[in-house]
């Protein structure tokens, strides 16, 4: 296979978790490192589960996390269509040759009929049975009825079916490149159907179908996708047909490190676990995305990059194209990654930090009228650059910098207690007028006050902060002094000034 094409295939079943993501972003490094290309596939045979607006959704999460496709629904390509149910009459004529070449057969079982099987197998000490080679023989299929009962049952058209022959007693070898070689022996597969009554195929022969008219290179997917690789490649075999080389990534896990992360613990944990919100149709089916949360999409990768993989190096923090140039299949490893929220905040952090001011300017201006606050554009970019370094999430900024744009309406009156003094008032006065006077360096000459009239910096200064901010929060005390205005700090120390008595004496 000269062409390196990789395909992210979700199923539109609903918002994309953020597994999904991994993943997507793990074929797009690879692919874009090798010079190929990288294709959407909506896989959507399973109608019953389809959600509506969930397609739109998982190309606008690959949108935002920078992933961006080079075939799919929407662009198109040279292999489409690239929306599994637009491919009907594919499935079909490949079900047929499965079938004419006996590696495929009708059966005609109902789901009851099925449920009695696998409890009649149980009672006889065959637990977890199977339709396979034990069990195969004893259900309604055109290897257990004559071609006439067969030819009667398609006429009717009711559950028919069709599933994969399971060759006995084979070992099936998978190359895996993160697993190494993984052996499955054919009698412990279930005969898995692959094309539904519905008259559409199940995941197992659209999958392997699409991949090879889409010329795929590399399948990189979740490692629950592991045993059924089994299956595929088999059907690879009996349609003569060259299978992709395999790479099966380790789960992620919840913070606690047990068990895989779920579309419900984001709720139960306290953090997203889906890049963008997502409105369903009650509340139990709503989610906040990381993006809503005020996360980066250029954090989110960073950290999504490093759940399974590394560079081997002590480094951390890498842009989409470093992540490209040092991507290796052979450095994921195989152990399940554990989600750690507090992580994530801190490449949030990270980027937050070295991001420009005017752009964070632009994310911060909606939470702001949010509020019902307003600010014009420089005067944002620049309390942006103030903020930062104090925040973990563009949400923070207006909560934590709130007094930048209107006065405190309480103070921190613990702190009051303990370091305000009556007798500092005239000092504070004086303060004041140096203020209003708007002096070229303030920084200097309020210290210097300060220093020649022998007050102590713990007396004045959080007293100073405070007055003007509320609490002992915030960044530079002078740089918060200049963006908010010499004349308006000045007032908010005056009406400090005034509130301080009831406050000395609040319980």
């Amino acid at each position: 296979m000269a062409d390196v094409r990789l395909r992210f295939a979700p199923s539109p079943t609903g918002p994309l978790h953020i597994g999904g993501i991994r993943t997507a972003l793990y074929n797009y490094l690879y692919a874009k490192q090798k010079g190929g290309k990288f294709i959407l596939r909506l896989e959507d045979t399973d109608q019953k589960r389809y959600v509506e607006g969930a397609p739109q959704y998982i190309k606008d999460a690959l949108e935002w996390s920078g992933i961006h496709f080079d075939e799919g629904p929407g662009i198109g390509g040279d292999y489409g269509p690239y929306i599994q149910s637009e491919r009907s009459d594919l499935y079909k004529k490949y079900t047929q040759e499965l079938l004419d070449r006996g590696h495929a057969y009708y059966a005609f079982d109902t789901g009851a009929e099925l449920d009695q099987m696998r409890k009649n197998e149980e009672a006889t000490g065959n637990q977890g049975a199977k339709y396979n080679y034990l069990t195969r023989s004893k259900m309604k299929n055109s290897l257990s009825l004559s071609t006439e009962e067969t030819q009667a049952y398609l006429d009717k058209g009711e559950s028919v079916t069709v599933r994969l022959l399971i060759p006995r007693d084979e070992n099936i070898l998978i190359e895996d490149g993160v697993r190494g070689q993984v052996t499955f022996h054919s009698d412990q597969l279930d005969d898995k159907v692959i094309m539904k009554a519905d008259g559409l195929p199940t995941y197992h022969l659209a999958n392997i179908v699409d991949d090879h008219h889409m010329k795929i290179s590399h399948v990189i997917r979740g490692e629950e996708w592991l045993s059924s690789t089994a299956h595929h490649l088999l059907m690879y075999r009996f349609l003569e047909w060259e299978a992709p080389n395999y790479a099966h990534l380790p789960l992620i896990l919840k913070p606690t490190g047990k068990g895989k992360l779920s579309k419900r613990d984001g709720a139960k944990f306290g953090f997203p676990v889906f890049p963008l919100s997502w409105i369903g149709d009650s509340e139990e089916e709503s989610f906040i995305g990381f993006k809503e949360a005020g996360f980066l999409p250029e954090a989110l990768v960073n950290f999504m990059a490093l759940l399974g993989w590394s560079p081997g190096n002590d480094e951390e923090v890498f842009s989409m194209e470093a992540l490209q140039s040092l991507f290796s299949i052979k450095k994921i490893v195989k152990s399940g990654a554990r989600f750690d929220f507090d992580k994530l905040k801190w490449f949030n952090q990270q980027y937050i930090i070295k991001m420009n001011n005017d752009k964070l300017a632009d994310l911060i201006k909606p939470s702001l009228g949010e509020v019902g606050l307003t600010a014009d554009d420089g005067f944002l970019s620049a309390f942006a650059g103030l903020m930062k370094e104090r925040v973990e999430k563009v949400g923070d900024f207006i909560p934590e910098g709130r007094f930048f744009f209107t006065r405190p309406d309480s103070y921190d009156s613990k702190m009051v207690k303990k370091k305000y003094r009556e007798e500092n008032n005239l000092a504070f006065q004086s303060i004041i007028s140096i203020i209003r006077s708007k002096p070229a360096d303030l920084q200097t000459d309020v210290k210097s006050f300060i220093t020649d009239n022998e007050y102590k910096f713990g007396q004045i200064l959080p007293i100073l902060r405070i007055s003007i901010t509320g609490s002992m929060k915030g960044p530079d005390l002078f740089e918060t002094i200049a963006l908010i205005g010499h004349d308006e700090c000045a007032e908010r120390i005056e009406l400090f000034l005034e509130a301080a008595p009831e406050i000395l004496v609040e319980n």
